[in-house]
């Protein structure tokens, strides 16, 4: 029974192949869609400086500690706190994930959805020639259509059901080796396109030029929620992935390598869409919108732009595909590892009750727009705020409590020995997720709750 449900899990069958996925899981849309969107809101250069500490001190430590959890255990959140906690209670970090991967995966969806859409519009050369205002109508279309987004949102819950169903090597590792080098180097493309607007000088110095009078409670937080994010830390998803690592490989190279492009890709996102936001008079802080109004801009100025844009958007696709798979496969796992169920059976009952928990954030911008959900906001955006700003940062805070308080020490040393790292590491991850990581995110949680103000 054990080798079977293995066989059900998956392994990865080449070093190289895990990369790449935890790459694909953590370059998804949280860098080429959320990190520009909300650096524009939040001032630029300075809210960047603190994404960036956020995760050299807090996202590095605390994905080496759900690769070292899912390594060890060789299972799913709920199966690896269960097993190697010393209280019953850690299960329920566990089970935060469980629940964090599915709320995601269900409003996530969504804007996968989106990117179809724009696949659909650049196969028909839609963006050709057209005006900013013109691509914000598109868009705008988009999100008054409910037939639309529901449609959407079914596909792209299709292609992740179907290749969760797959396994993983021959899944989402053969997917990566191919699709995350070639969006890399249109990523290239376009940032040499960018560099060479005529907004190229004001997009740098907005990105990279801090203004700290910007700085807020709320924006630490948000640049807090927006590492945990990006990364796909505390959602159980590290967890599932490093269950499928060998023993041989070094977890902590591998986080870094995982941070490395996760970070770079955030960055060269954001060089891509400033210029042109400048160069075309549109605002940074335009909202979530801004990557599906800018680009296509971009493309539409290009030399063989309508071909360019077919191409981005089928991979940025992807991209969003693997993140959204990583998330799949947390609460797919959990139904193998926990009731026993085959990967095909898992993925399809799953896939199904995740698409219906979608349905009304794909309504919330047109048949319940005005169904407000916490403050001002709708469904789409309560979830992505609970996600983003209370459960991510909880199950961060959780791994990290329970890898600096409750692991054995020798559990812990031993992962991080595997590979070659030197106790002098050990210590200095150690003392991070006892003392820094978790005070950093208690002290922004805190915050958010309003129990205390800064």
């Amino acid at each position: 029974m054990e080798e079977k449900n293995c066989r059900s899990r998956g392994t990865w069958t080449t070093r190289i192949g895990f990369i790449f996925a935890a790459a694909g899981s953590a370059v998804g849309l949280g860098n080429m869609w959320k990190f520009p969107y909300v650096t524009g809101i939040y001032g630029g250069g300075a809210f960047v400086l603190i994404y960036l500490l956020s995760v050299i001190m807090i996202g590095f430590p605390i994905m080496v500690a759900e690769f070292m959890i899912g390594r060890n255990t060789q299972l799913s959140p709920v199966g690896a706190f269960t097993k190697l906690g010393k209280n019953r209670l850690w299960k329920f970090a566990g089970w935060l994930g469980v629940l964090s991967g599915f709320i995601i995966l269900s409003y996530y969806s969504v804007v996968g959805g989106w990117i179809l859409d724009y696949v659909i519009r650049s196969v028909f050369n839609q963006f050709q020639n057209c005006s900013v205002r013109q691509i914000e109508k598109m868009f705008e279309v988009l999100l008054e259509s409910p037939l639309r987004q529901v449609g959407c949102h079914a596909f792209f819950i299709f292609f992740v059901v179907y290749v969760v169903s797959g396994g993983i090597a021959r899944g989402i590792e053969r997917w990566n080796k191919i699709l995350m080098p070639t969006l890399f180097g249109i990523l290239l493309l376009l940032l040499i396109n960018s560099l060479l607007s005529p907004g190229a000088r004001e997009g740098i110095k907005f990105l990279f030029n801090p203004d700290f009078s910007k700085i807020t409670p709320s924006a630490i937080l948000v640049a807090m929620g927006q590492a945990f994010f990006s990364l796909s830390l505390g959602m159980g998803a590290m967890i599932t992935y490093g269950s499928y690592i060998n023993q041989d490989t070094n977890i902590v190279n591998s986080a870094a390598e995982v941070c490395f492009l996760d970070t770079l890709v955030a960055l060269v996102g954001g060089l891509v869409i400033f210029p042109i936001v400048f160069s075309c008079g549109l605002p940074p802080s335009a909202g979530p919108g801004l990557f599906f109004k800018t680009l296509p801009v971009v493309f539409s100025r290009l030399p063989w732009g309508s071909l360019i844009a077919f191409f981005f958007f089928i991979l940025v696709t992807f991209a969003a595909l693997t993140s959204a798979i990583s998330l799949f496969e947390v609460v797919v796992s959990y139904v193998i590892d926990e009731k026993g169920w085959n990967r095909k059976k898992s993925s399809y009952f799953m896939g199904i009750i995740i698409f219906l928990v979608g349905v009304p954030s794909a309504l919330s911008f047109n048949l319940i727009k005005n169904i407000e959900i916490i403050g001002k906001r709708n469904v789409f955006d309560s979830l992505d705020f609970i996600a983003t700003n209370y459960f991510l940062p909880i199950g961060g805070l959780l791994i990290a409590l329970f890898c600096g308080w409750s692991l054995s020490e020798k559990v812990s040393k031993d992962e991080i020995r595997k590979g070659g790292n030197n106790l002098f590491f050990y210590y200095l991850w150690r003392y991070i997720v006892r003392y820094i990581a978790p005070v950093a995110v208690t002290l922004v949680f805190i915050q958010k709750t309003g129990l205390i103000s800064f």
